[in-house]
């Protein structure tokens, strides 16, 4: 049992032995690590506490205050950073906002400078139109269809006596351009008769080349009728002209006929005819001492040669 006991003892007085030393170095070396140099004592202290036994007994590192600094100053660098990043790309973009917006608004501008454009000239076509248009229109027509309409602008009760003095185929021209209207009711003021030839003639009608030539036609043969009658109405008949001649001095009678006989010899003639035997004789008295060669031919006349 003693030498059992002798032999355990020794044992861990050389076990003793051998770790004092080393215990002590690592002492003396974790003091001067931890005097000297505080990153490389982290360091195995991190190191130690990965060890599976070992970690219960050493501490864990003491967290180094100028990291989270360090980490903080570059957090606060990179932010920096960004926002300059996202500040220059928002101006960017405001630049090319800007720019889009200008383009919009010069095209605007564009647009409505070219619709005015377009306006002024859809203007000016349609006045040349309508230039073109009154220069193409047929004068006559055109003065047909501005006196349809003085008469439809006039009162039905005086436009209708005033169109029955017109001829039946003007009345129908003038008609043809007029509104239904205003034909309506200068047609029931109108004389029961004419309103029912015009009526008639509108039904008839064809163009408004057909109905002028006619409304002229027509005006023609007024013209020529009232004319004749006049004609008529004027002329001295044989009564008269004898009394005429009959109660003029022979002197005059034959100066007034010696004129007119270079003028008209018919004339003359018929004179001389239609004055009594003793009236003619007289006159031709006087006209043979004025000119008799002409007196001659008067006489030659009566006679029935040319």
């Amino acid at each position: 049992m003693e030498l059992e006991n002798e032999g355990s003892a020794g044992k861990f007085e050389r076990f003793l032995f051998l770790m004092i030393p080393i215990i002590f170095t690592l002492v003396l070396l974790g003091v001067l690590l931890t005097l000297f140099n505080m990153d490389i004592r982290n360091n195995v202290l991190e190191v130690a506490n990965k060890i599976p036994i070992l970690e219960k007994w050493v501490p864990d590192p003491p967290t180094d205050p100028s990291k989270p600094k360090e980490e903080s100053k570059k957090q606060e660098v990179s932010s920096n950073s960004t926002i300059k990043e996202l500040k220059a790309q928002l101006a960017q973009q405001a630049d090319e906002l800007k720019k889009v917006t200008d383009e919009k608004t010069a095209q605007d501008t564009k647009v409505q400078a070219l619709e005015s454009q377009i306006e002024g000239m859809k203007t000016e076509a349609a006045a040349a139109a309508e230039i073109n248009t009154e220069e193409t229109e047929d004068p006559y027509q055109k003065q047909v269809t501005d006196l349809a309409k003085l008469y439809a602008g006039m009162k039905a009760s005086k436009a209708a006596p005033i169109m029955e003095n017109l001829t039946t185929e003007e009345m129908v021209q003038i008609f043809s351009v007029m509104n239904k209207a205003s034909k309506t009711a200068i047609l029931e003021k109108m004389d029961p008769q004419k309103a029912a030839d015009v009526t008639i003639k509108l039904k008839e009608t064809t163009s408004s080349g057909d109905m002028a030539i006619a409304a002229l036609q027509s005006r023609l043969k007024k013209e020529a009728g009232t004319t004749q009658t006049t004609k008529t109405s004027t002329n001295l008949d044989k009564e008269k002209l004898n009394q005429t001649f009959s109660s003029m001095t022979p002197a005059n009678a034959a100066s007034l006929l010696g004129e007119m006989y270079k003028i008209s010899p018919d004339k003359v003639v018929t004179i001389m005819n239609t004055v009594s035997d003793s009236v003619r004789s007289s006159i031709l008295g006087e006209m043979t001492k004025n000119d008799s060669a002409q007196t001659a031919k008067i006489v030659n006349r009566l006679m029935g040669a040319k």
